[in-house]
């Protein structure tokens, strides 16, 4: 039987079902799971019971795996699962939840900010496949924004002032949002700034989307001050919530989205009383977004 698809908005965000992704696809199956993660840009298959080694192999499907996914901090280098994907979790290195002050929680929190996974680095991602194993019973959502109807929703004046801007992105600078800054100078030197384009084109459709993310630092020729500004005008106006649609989680989904026209944030829960273990492949893009341009 092939895949079937129920879309949550006409070209936002789908649920796909009749499959199961711990087994191989079919030719037909990942030719039709491609194209709707190209029309949906976020996808949601409920119900499935992977393997971390099934998990990176459904990923491989769209490309290879970014690699030393968590070296900026050193507490989080220590793999409580398969280093080949990310721990996205509440649990210490025993499964248990961690305490109020451990660095690995504190880093984890800004991902309640808006951003896009791994822009930060000089080959950003091009999706992410969030798989939940355990999850808390209240809050906990992710929420996803759609930045290409964010973009097309903008004054033609504000299309042309940010088309060719180019961006700094860290990764520490999110982390500081928040009040985190205590890196050492190895942790901070083994992921510098990025350059990116604050508007893309995804190549499969042509259309145009912001590309922007709390890690963004500052705008390429503008002085601090102006860049903030217009970072909060832009994120302000993509998280609108026209643009904006969020998924609760239930044990066994595995979420995907596409880390060129998305921004996402996880929602607050009580993460010092529930567990809540999530693992995450990512999938590197092609390249970085300047250097594309300029091809």
């Amino acid at each position: 039987m092939a895949i079937t698809i129920f879309p949550v908005t006409p070209d936002f965000m789908a649920e796909i079902g009749d499959v199961d992704l711990s087994k191989p696809l079919s030719a037909e199956d990942r030719a039709a799971i491609k194209d709707a993660f190209i029309r949906y840009s976020v996808l949601v298959f409920p119900g499935q019971t992977l393997t971390s080694e099934q998990h990176i192999e459904f990923a491989h499907v769209f490309g290879p795996m970014e690699q030393n996914i968590n070296t900026y901090a050193d507490e989080v280098k220590k793999y409580r699962i398969d280093a080949r994907i990310a721990d996205v979790s509440n649990l210490g290195d025993e499964n248990e939840i961690l305490s109020k002050d451990s660095r690995k929680r504190m880093s984890g929190l800004a991902n309640r900010l808006w951003h896009t996974d791994s822009i930060f680095r000089q080959v950003p991602a091009l999706t992410s496949l969030l798989y939940a194993r355990a999850i808390a019973p209240v809050g906990g959502r992710t929420e996803f924004a759609d930045m290409r109807a964010a973009y097309e929703a903008l004054p033609q004046t504000t299309k042309t002032r940010i088309d060719k801007l180019v961006v700094e992105h860290n990764i520490f600078h999110s982390r500081a949002k928040i009040g985190f800054k205590d890196f050492t100078e190895h942790e901070r030197a083994s992921l510098p700034s990025a350059n990116q384009l604050m508007v893309r084109t995804i190549p499969e459709t042509g259309r145009k989307n912001l590309y922007i993310a709390s890690h963004a630092v500052r705008v390429q020729g503008m002085s601090d001050a102006e860049s903030e500004a217009l970072f909060q005008e832009l994120a302000a106006h993509a998280t609108q919530p026209q643009f904006v649609l969020s998924h609760r989680w239930r044990v066994g989904d595995l979420v995907m989205w596409d880390n060129r026209c998305t921004m996402h944030r996880g929602t607050e829960f009580d993460d010092l009383r529930y567990k809540r273990d999530m693992a995450r492949a990512t999938v590197s893009d092609i390249g970085n977004t300047v250097a594309l341009s300029l091809k």
